[in-house]
């Protein structure tokens, strides 16, 4: 029987495939058992950091500014410049790492693609390992792709788009992977079959002697900044490249983490690119880290926007600091995508998308993110014509004004109503969501809007929350308490309402009860699970236990 050819130590269990098996080299393997054995030690710490913070949050502490590293916020210092291949980031696309994703959104006109090994993709072996042998082959020009069903090649054009990769958070497994018997790290495999194959060739042909360049999600304090620059620092001693060699943005995403901005700056200030607004998994963190707190429920998700005062300030407060530290402040996704059998509607979305943009731009955004080509001319457009000829804002928008955002900025309460349509959304997005998850797909478009993981994630912990604490629903006329009888039937009429909307022969075939299994389980469980592709996880995982002992 074939197998992989594994180093000491090591165990694959997924699939084999002869073309995974140049990626799962024996010497690919071993470096990223060594960035393993290095780091899991400080891996399991921060974790069990996470860990001590929610505790503390759950007992009605609030999260703020840590007065130990105010020398760092007060400090003089800088990161280091943009790579000149990277100073225009006006607009960003993100997507999984598909075949033809890759090419489309290389080929798109966005100056940077984020390939996506985190929220958009479902983290099967397939996916997983197809992903990096299409990155391969993305960094190497020879990718390409044909349709079968549409008679049509996809290629590479001659101009495409800078290559960042992100990798999986640090919470995440790789169950198909054993490393002295455990589950490898899920980021540290991403990372490490990406830079060990790819390092060389992205530095000669995309980065101009810089890179490879990431997208770093999920972190919740700078001890995790760190971890991520000592691997930096492991990987380009181990290529023989120059400090200071890969770059990285981090996607502020958790609430603990925009209290910590100056300082995971700080620790990644020779290997950082700047730092974006994750906003969708802003607002899970916001409801996950005040999950004990009934004084702090959301609204509506759809009314959860940047003109919010916390979400405003956060935004606010992250530009100014990567610009008082020289780097990048990029913007949030805008998640819409084309209406094309409704032109009015379209418009429509197409104006909110041109809103949100100019907000950004003129709040000193360097760029902003898109989830489909389809909006990457109106947003280009915002952007250059709001920023004249320079490729970024960051010694233009300096934003001072910024220093006087506090705590209570970042915490305020939101406004806004809590609605039976909103808890019929959320049901309704987070099943098909983790349908669409657990057969493969981890980005859909879902009620004109591309939905992710962090989407799915809203849906699940608001519906938790507003269970967890009764709430009572405005805006039906009487008003209606939430309660498990209500979820109950909501959850029975949001079914057959998908059913009616995707037809009774793809719902026969999907995994919809499933799906409605673990978003119930979720939402009615006494304690909120930290994340809910953990869970879900193990329904993906496919063992094949013999595929890697050597002959």
């Amino acid at each position: 029987m074939a197998c992989y050819d594994v180093p000491e130590g090591v165990d694959i269990r997924g699939r084999f495939d002869e073309e995974f098996a140049k990626i799962l080299t024996r010497d690919a393997l071993q470096f990223v058992a060594d960035l393993q054995r290095e780091f899991r030690g400080r891996i399991r710490y921060a974790l069990e950091c996470r860990r001590d913070a929610k505790r503390r949050y759950n007992s009605r502490e609030l999260p703020g500014f840590d007065p130990a590293t105010k020398f760092i916020r007060e400090g003089d210092w800088v990161c280091a410049p943009a790579p000149p291949a990277v100073e225009d980031r006006t607009v960003e696309i993100t997507g999984p790492v598909d075949r033809k994703m890759i090419i489309n959104a290389l080929n798109s006109g966005a100056k940077v693609f984020m390939a996506d090994f985190e929220d958009s993709l479902s983290p099967s072996w397939e996916n997983l390992m197809r992903g990096h042998v299409n990155l391969r082959d993305a960094v190497n020009g020879t990718i390409s792709f044909h349709d079968q069903g549409r008679n049509r090649v996809y290629k590479l054009n001659n101009k495409i788009a800078k290559l960042f990769v992100r990798p999986r958070g640090w919470h995440l497994p790789e169950a198909h992977i054993l490393i002295d018997g455990e589950p490898a790290t899920g980021c540290l495999v991403d990372f490490g079959l990406y830079f060990f194959h790819n390092h060389a060739t992205f530095r000669a042909t995309q980065g101009a002697g810089f890179g490879p360049f990431f997208y770093l999600p999920k972190m919740e304090h700078s001890r995790e900044a760190k971890i991520w620059n000592c691997v930096f620092e492991r990987a380009e001693k181990f290529a023989g490249i120059g400090r200071g060699s890969i770059r990285a943005t981090v996607l502020i995403e958790t609430l603990p983490a925009v209290f910590q901005m100056n300082e995971i700056l700080y620790e990644l200030r020779d290997h950082s690119s700047g730092l974006n607004c994750g906003r969708w998994d802003y607002i899970f963190s916001y409801v996950k880290t005040f999950q004990a707190h009934p004084d702090r429920l959301l609204p509506d998700r759809v009314q959860v926007g940047m003109t919010q005062h916390f979400m405003r300030s956060y935004s606010d407060l992250l530009i100014r600091t990567c610009h008082r530290r020289g780097v990048h402040a990029m913007g949030g996704m805008a998640a819409q995508i084309p209406i094309r059998d409704n032109p009015a509607a379209n418009e429509a979305a197409l104006e909110l998308v041109r809103k949100d943009k100019l907000r950004e731009v003129r709040a000193g955004h360097d760029g902003t993110w898109a989830a489909h080509p389809g909006l990457i001319p109106a947003i280009l457009q915002v952007f250059t014509s709001n920023m004249g000829n320079e490729p970024n804002q960051i010694q233009t928008a300096k934003r001072e004004d910024a220093d006087c955002i506090t705590e209570e900025d970042l915490l305020q309460r939101p406004g806004g109503v809590r609605t039976m349509e909103g808890l019929r959304l959320n049901t309704r997005v987070g099943i098909q969501y983790i349908a669409a998850w657990l057969t493969g797909t981890g980005s859909v478009p879902l009620y004109n809007l591309m939905e992710d993981a962090a989407t799915a994630e809203i849906s699940r912990v608001q519906n938790w929350q507003w269970l967890k604490y009764g709430v009572v629903l405005d805006g039906e006329g009487a008003k209606v308490k939430v309660t498990l009888d209500l979820f109950a039937r909501v959850v029975e009429e949001e079914m057959a309402k998908i059913e009616r909307e995707v037809g009774a022969e793809k719902f026969g075939r999907g995994m919809y009860k499933e799906a409605r299994q673990i978003f119930t389980k979720q939402c009615t469980a006494p304690e909120l699970d930290d994340f809910l592709t953990l869970d879900a996880y193990n329904k993906i995982v496919v063992h094949h236990p013999k595929v890697s002992s050597r002959l």
